[in-house]
């Protein structure tokens, strides 16, 4: 699949669905056709008839177009933990997942699919999300939720993507923390420790603006 992203994250609530919305903005601002998936999603509710899941209602939101929900999100399971659990009953073929975005890839100019949790956060018994992301063949963009601890777990994630073979475009930054000490420092030690560009910094805010967030967005260039 050509000109589209798998977005994945150091950990689980490190920013993946703000930074992917902002992505989705940045390249509708570029003159883009944007679609967004969150494949497989954990912590639902219940409405009108189905399970839905508040961030992959985002990114139906913010698509240049509608599509079914049951598209963007073909896994929505009620239990807010691992996927592996909480799909005990509904388990998530990668087969499926695949045919669902297939259908409607050609439909917009750039796809992006966003990950449930961290790059080895399983999301069957027997599969994680690195092999989604391989079965899309995807380029990756991590996410980094700045806080104590995640220059190791970027560094591990990286490691990780490099290893399985893994194209990484670069990283995004996401202060998910009002009050975090010293997150220009926290930024510029991970920055200095990866071989990839930092595609942008999201501050924190209490609430997102996406359109003032895509803004944040430097490094990553229109597609031809």
């Amino acid at each position: 699949m050509e000109k589209g992203y798998f977005i994945t994250g150091t950990d689980t609530n490190v920013g993946k669905t703000w930074a992917t919305v902002t992505l989705m903005e940045y390249f509708k601002s570029q003159g883009e056709t944007v679609i967004g998936f969150k494949p497989v999603a954990s912590g639902c509710q219940f409405m009108n008839g189905r399970w839905v899941n508040e961030d992959a209602l985002l990114l139906q939101k913010h698509a240049s177009f509608k599509l079914d929900y049951d598209t963007i999100n073909p896994y929505a399971f009620e239990l807010p933990v691992s996927p592996h659990i909480a799909g005990k009953h509904n388990p998530v073929n990668l087969d499926v997942v695949a045919e669902k975005i297939a259908v409607v890839k050609n439909a917009a100019k750039v796809i992006l699919v966003e990950g449930a949790g961290g790059w080895y956060s399983p999301i069957n018994d027997k599969e994680q999300n690195s092999h989604l992301a391989q079965i899309l063949g995807l380029p990756v963009i991590m996410v980094v939720g700045i806080k104590l601890g995640c220059i190791n777990h970027a560094l591990l994630t990286y490691h990780a993507l490099l290893k399985d073979g893994i194209h990484c475009l670069g990283w995004i930054a996401v202060c998910t923390e009002r009050n975090i000490l010293m997150p220009e420092q926290i930024i510029t030690s991970v920055s200095d420790r990866l071989d990839v560009p930092l595609l942008g910094i999201l501050p924190y805010f209490p609430s997102a603006d996406f359109n003032l967030l895509a803004k944040n967005i430097t490094s990553l260039k229109k597609f031809d």
